[in-house]
């Protein structure tokens, strides 16, 4: 060893590397390829110190062996971030081409539709339906808009929002567990792409090729079975909530929204029957 101090030993042994790839098992590496790998190696180099004993073979073949070995665990890691690059661009990609915002339509006689949907059969304005509707649908309402409708109800800004709060103070416990539930299947789609990516690059008839067929059949299950619990969650508030928001009883919230229901079937019929 000369005499050499660890850390001149250690220096003696990155600059000889980083001066002499062509002497070294990765010269056939691009040469930017070689350099990232010898900044993740160098670390590396202590433990490969310590670990040497003399047992017949000189210290420059077990460094050229050890080289080697850490050359394919860094390709492993690098070929594994390339995959997880790849699938999660591929889907961000397709996410953002085919997502769009939704067109908005307009019915020629909009007004007129809304106005027969919130009409008793005794021709008064019956607000409560929408507002029964409204909180209903807490899920997809936004503050924006809840201002935007207000005065269409006949409720002032505020006092629709603190109902809207109230709803989803009630629902709290349970959105959360959507929200949870869709972070999940998110992060479990990401990891099927990437199962799917791996399985392409690896060779039939491998061990390493069934075992990755094997992985992703079970992550497309667990995938397809956290997507039906999410079709199975409610979205909605239920009508005995509301009924406790809007102060009224839980029978007069089912019959208002039973009745818009019916009413919005009945225009929809007579629209296509047109």
């Amino acid at each position: 060893m000369g005499g050499l101090d660890r850390n001149g030993l250690e220096g003696q042994i990155y600059t000889f590397l980083f001066n002499n790839q062509e002497k070294t098992c990765l010269s056939h590496w691009k040469s930017d390829e070689y350099f990232d790998f010898l900044s993740w190696f160098y670390p590396r180099l202590k433990s490969s110190i310590d670990s040497y004993k003399e047992t017949g073979a000189s210290f420059e073949a077990f460094l050229s062996r050890y080289l080697l070995t850490s050359s394919k665990e860094y390709r492993v890691r690098v070929t594994t971030r390339e995959i997880v690059e790849y699938s999660t661009w591929s889907a961000k990609v397709t996410e953002m081409y085919t997502h769009e915002e939704a067109p908005v339509y307009i019915h020629e006689n909009a007004d007129e539709t809304i106005t027969k949907l919130v009409t008793s059969r005794g021709g008064k304005k019956n607000t409560k339906r929408i507002l029964a509707l409204i909180l209903k649908c807490y899920y997809y309402i936004s503050d924006d808009f809840a201002e935007r409708i207000a005065p269409e109800i006949g409720m002032g800004k505020i006092e629709l929002l603190e109902m809207l709060k109230k709803i989803r103070s009630s629902r709290e416990k349970n959105d959360d567990k959507i929200y949870l539930l869709k972070e999940r299947i998110y992060s479990q789609y990401y990891r099927c792409l990437i199962y799917d990516k791996r399985l392409a690059l690896s060779k039939e008839d491998t061990y390493v090729y069934k075992k990755l067929k094997q992985q992703m059949e079970k992550a497309r299950k667990r995938l397809e079975n956290m997507r039906n619990r999410m079709m199975k969650m409610r979205t909605e508030a239920s009508n005995k909530q509301i009924a406790q928001v809007i102060g009224a009883k839980k029978g007069t919230v089912d019959s208002n929204l039973h009745q818009l229901k019916s009413k919005w079937e009945d225009l929809a019929k007579k629209a296509l029957s047109n």
